[in-house]
């Protein structure tokens, strides 16, 4: 299969609804978490600017454990209790962090990350999955759109899984 990415056009939000669906076709007839988590860093790398982290943590069932990313090598393991990534796992809400040094306990994992957005990745059981996190190194990077569009994401890798 050969997999092309499309120049995203528009407001923020059409070119969510336009990544969502490049995602889906990425995604479609695939149920490997670990295929999945994959190609949708390396998609969601490419598409979107001002990153410099993007990837999956996934849950083991006692922490978060590094798993499908793009950006420099990261922290291996996160505790439920620890940083923005603990914070999105624990209670289930996407976290969008304006400032990390602001945030208490965030763990720096890349000194050059000032921004993150971290969605929790949650089965229909409820279950904990992991966590889908983007860093980046301008202040203020995400907003409510962003956090709304990978939501969206993140429920197509959830769903592929099934």
């Amino acid at each position: 299969m050969s997999f092309h990415a499309i120049p995203l056009t528009g407001d923020k939000p059409e070119q969510y609804r336009q990544l969502l669906a490049q995602a889906r076709a990425l995604l479609h007839g695939e149920r490997d978490r670990i295929a999945n988590a994959a190609n949708l860093s390396a998609l969601l790398w490419h598409a979107l600017p001002d990153l410099n982290w993007c990837g999956f943590y996934l849950f083991d069932g006692r922490e978060l454990v590094v798993g499908p990313f793009q950006g420099l090598p990261a922290c291996v393991r996160i505790a439920l209790d620890k940083g923005v990534c603990g914070a999105a796992a624990s209670s289930r809400s996407t976290q969008v962090v304006e400032d990390v040094n602001a945030f208490p306990g965030h763990i720096a994992c890349d000194s050059a990350s000032r921004s993150e957005c971290v969605v929790p990745l949650v089965a229909a059981d409820g279950s904990l999955l992991g966590v889908l996190d983007l860093d980046s190194p301008r202040t203020g990077r995400f907003d409510a759109d962003d956090a709304r569009g990978l939501e969206a994401i993140a429920a197509a890798w959830v769903e592929s899984l099934q």
